[in-house]
């Protein structure tokens, strides 16, 4: 298979958008670890789960080297491990917003310096797992957005030092629909109304996450490297469109 022989990690792995990932890199005939602070309330079939806190810089240099000693090797490194609740800005002092931040951005750099000299060893890549509210206002959810806005400067500087052993790029995900979509978008009908606004009519799967960063980890995107792949569905329709009094279809 096109991924046969090879050794993915893909942080925050066992449920959601991350569990997506690691079943389409399992598609594609790899060996794949997922690690997470707790274990997974259903596994990911044929992935091996090993318990990790990211923000412990030893502990997590102890898990790549663990990865190489079980496996002989790694690949790809795909973090995607983060997330946010909602919460306006005046509703927490800074401390509590920087740990979004620390989840977000500082533990995928720590992954990522962790598992450097393993990947420039495989020639491999890392993928991260960005987000549009990196490039847009992200009420609600600012420090997220601050947090992701950085991972893509991160992984763009990343590609340049680290080249030509290693390739770094981001996944720019829109909405997905997973298990906590009920949180943010409220029940089927909340759901189906967001998927809406999307041009593409409806939510991304997570399976469609997963086949994205498959490819960036693929011989197939051997020349991409410091790239930002909006995977969004079109993105979002212009506000001033349904505002304006003219140009309305009829």
């Amino acid at each position: 298979m096109e991924l046969g022989g090879r050794v993915v990690v893909v942080t925050g792995g066992t449920r959601g958008v991350g569990a997506g990932i690691a079943r389409a890199f399992l598609r594609a005939g790899a060996t794949v670890v997922v690690c997470a602070r707790r274990p997974p309330e259903v596994p990911v079939a044929g992935a091996e789960f090993v318990p990790l806190d990211l923000r412990d810089p030893a502990a997590v240099g102890e898990f790549f080297d663990g990865v190489v000693a079980r496996h002989g090797r790694l690949d790809t490194l795909v973090n995607n491990a983060g997330g946010t609740p909602y919460r306006l800005l005046g509703e927490a002092d800074a401390a509590r917003h920087a740990r979004v931040i620390e989840l977000n951005l500082t533990a995928p750099l720590t992954a990522s310096l962790a598992a450097h000299g393993h990947l420039s060893t495989a020639r491999g890549s890392i993928v991260m797992i960005g987000s549009v509210s990196g490039g847009r206002p992200s009420p609600g959810t600012a420090a997220y957005g601050a947090a992701k806005a950085g991972l893509e400067s991160l992984a763009r500087s990343m590609a340049v030092e680290w080249a030509p052993e290693v390739r770094v790029n981001t996944l720019v995900l829109g909405m997905v629909r997973t298990e906590l979509s009920p949180l943010h978008y409220g029940d089927e009908e909340g759901v189906a109304a967001v998927g809406r606004t999307v041009p593409l009519g409806r939510l991304a799967e997570p399976c469609e996450i997963g086949d994205a960063a498959v490819f960036l980890a693929s011989r197939r995107a051997a020349y991409v490297s410091g790239a930002s792949l909006l995977v969004h569905g079109g993105g979002e329709r212009p506000a001033f469109l349904d505002a304006a009094t003219v140009n309305k279809e009829t």
